[in-house]
């Protein structure tokens, strides 16, 4: 039997929604870090009208200390039913037991890129001397306190041998993205995953860093313990990891990764 076209499929995918809407319609808590937050937005609209769900949607960290961080929003008990984040933050809530065994879903990778502010001229960072340059070039550099972040504090500034120079211009920013720090002009460089960078006015993306020093983040989503409606975050992941909406994904700046057919 030959397989369905993708337009096939995405269309089966929505009509079996609607006919499950009836059954789990429910106020789905969905809690999703910077990196999936736009592809989240552009497919949740889609996802509400065919499976009758209704989203109400936060944005946290995956890591760090902040108050809306992820972690710390399970700690104190919020009602959550998904969390969507950096697969190995997302690992480790599993194995503290916080999220619902075997309900992990891969959705997507996503590379770091470098931006700077809007018309500013682009440095050339193809080559990982190239990128060196770019970051002892600028005045104040920004990077996240994230997945990307802790990549460039822990290893790549290291791996450019410039860790001494970077002193007391390049910081850690918690919180907020890095492109709106750029575009206020509290930074002239800095660097995050591509997909949280896109969405941001007042900035140029100049490229991603090279292969040669590239990290990609996986972005996973899973189910809370205890959710109280686990079957509809079930079908959420299901829906957002099918391949009829890996151009979605793509087009955000991620790297789809779809569930198997």
């Amino acid at each position: 039997m030959r397989p369905l076209p993708p337009n096939i499929k995405a269309l089966a995918a929505c009509a079996a929604l609607m006919l499950a809407a009836s059954a789990h319609a429910a106020d789905l808590r969905v809690v999703s870090s910077g990196g999936f937050a736009q592809a989240y937005k552009d497919l949740s609209g889609q996802y509400e009208r065919a499976s009758g769900d209704h989203l109400v949607s936060a944005w946290g960290p995956s890591m760090g200390a902040t108050k809306n961080a992820i972690p710390a929003r399970l700690a104190r008990g919020e009602p959550i039913d998904v969390v969507i984040m950096v697969g190995d933050a997302l690992d480790k809530l599993m194995a503290e037991g916080r999220l619902e065994p075997g309900s992990k879903v891969v959705l997507a990778n996503s590379p770091i890129a470098c931006a700077v502010r809007h018309g500013a001229p682009l440095p050339d960072i193809s080559t990982v001397d190239g990128l060196r340059q770019a970051f002892l070039h600028a005045n104040h550099v920004a990077y996240s306190d994230s997945a990307s972040g802790e990549y460039i504090r822990r290893q790549l500034l290291d791996k450019l041998g410039i860790r001494q120079q970077m002193e007391g211009k390049a910081a850690q920013i918690p919180a907020t993205p890095v492109g709106e720090i750029i575009a206020h002009g509290e930074a002239d460089f800095g660097c995050q995953q591509r997909s949280e960078l896109k969405p941001v006015r007042g900035i140029d993306i100049v490229g991603l860093i090279p292969q040669e020093v590239q990290l990609k983040t996986q972005f996973s989503g899973a189910v809370v313990r205890g959710a109280a409606h686990a079957d509809a975050g079930r079908a959420l992941l299901r829906f957002l990891a099918a391949p009829a909406n890996a151009a979605a994904i793509e087009a955000t700046g991620l790297e789809p990764v779809t569930a198997p057919h």
